[in-house]
């Protein structure tokens, strides 16, 4: 499968990804740290990538979003942003309104099933 292809398949498989250096407890650096705890800090499950141990998907994402820097957060099919946006968006309530939102249309999505 194409690269492009499985990141397609990635972010519009999973209502909230996390493109990030490390693991959301083990992060490895401070924008994904700062990142993965306004996600974390919002209450819903997330799907996450290690960039770091898949150098296809960190070579290639930042085409694919047009976006150039880690983290990224995706939900809904959507680039939301990198750490300051993100943290932007969870001090003013935003991040909480669209994460809660994504869980609760994949929820949905997934009891019609």
């Amino acid at each position: 499968m194409d690269i492009m292809d499985t990141l397609r398949e990635q972010i519009e498989g999973n209502p909230i990804i996390l493109y990030m250096k490390g693991s959301p407890q083990a992060p490895q650096c401070g924008f994904s740290a700062r990142t993965v705890q306004a996600v974390m800090a919002c209450g819903e499950r997330f799907a996450f990538v290690d960039v770091l141990a898949h150098p296809e998907i960190r070579a290639n994402l930042p085409k694919y979003g047009d976006w150039p820097t880690f983290p990224q957060l995706w939900v809904s099919g959507e680039l939301v942003g990198g750490c300051d946006i993100v943290a932007e968006m969870y001090e003013n309530g935003e991040l909480q309104e669209l994460i809660k939102a994504a869980a609760e249309k994949a929820g949905t999505a997934e009891a019609k099933e």
